[in-house]
């Protein structure tokens, strides 16, 4: 635990003010900073040899509104990044709240850690969050034709469309979806003699 008191008194002295809140949770550090402040923390981070944290392993985006079913109070957007100092060994998860739900918008990272790239159009494929000064925002894994985004807690676990090939036409066709919502039953299978024991 003295190393994590180590990294949050050089955390503290480094970034002051431009912290929001830094809280311990699953022996690691979570540091949450303003939008406005994230481009620049994020360079300290990186540069300030206390810090060194010259690694990004991890980017996502998270959407908070049904957390805690619901009693979340806060922006809808989130994005969460994972860092790594390798000169002393330890990490750091750093959290940015989009300040706008309707349209979330954070700056982009790439000018600061290049390896950061494909995990925020990642992040904006399936959460719809900008990243400001991003060189190539566009999806990554989804259909270019896809319509919303897939990991926002109202995206309907159906979806909005299917595509499939139609041999008639000999290619790929956008439909409105044909699956029709069931619930199912699970099977039980009861057996007399079930792994060789007398019920």
């Amino acid at each position: 635990m003295a190393k994590l008191d180590t990294l949050k008194a050089a955390l503290e002295k480094a970034l002051g003010s431009r912290i929001k809140s830094l809280t311990q949770s699953f022996d690691q550090l979570t540091l949450i900073v303003k939008p406005d402040d994230y481009l620049e923390v994020a360079r300290i981070l990186r540069d300030d040899p206390t810090l060194r944290f010259e690694q990004l392993l991890d980017l996502a985006g998270v959407d908070y509104s049904t957390y805690g079913d619901g009693a979340w109070d806060g922006p809808r957007y989130a994005v969460v990044t994972h860092l790594l100092s390798l000169t002393h060994n330890w990490r750091l998860r750093l959290r940015v709240f989009a300040p706008d739900d309707d349209l979330p918008v954070v700056p982009s990272l790439v000018d600061v850690w290049n390896s950061v790239n494909w995990y925020e159009r990642e992040a904006f494929d399936f959460f719809g969050i900008l990243f400001e000064g991003h060189p190539d925002l566009r999806r990554i894994l989804t259909d270019y034709g896809f319509v919303g985004h897939p990991f926002r807690k109202d995206f309907p676990v159906s979806g909005y469309v299917e595509m499939r090939y139609d041999p008639e036409q000999k290619r790929v066709i956008y439909q409105p979806v044909t699956i029709e919502p069931r619930e199912q039953m699970p099977r039980v299978i009861r057996e007399e003699n079930y792994g060789g024991l007398k019920h």
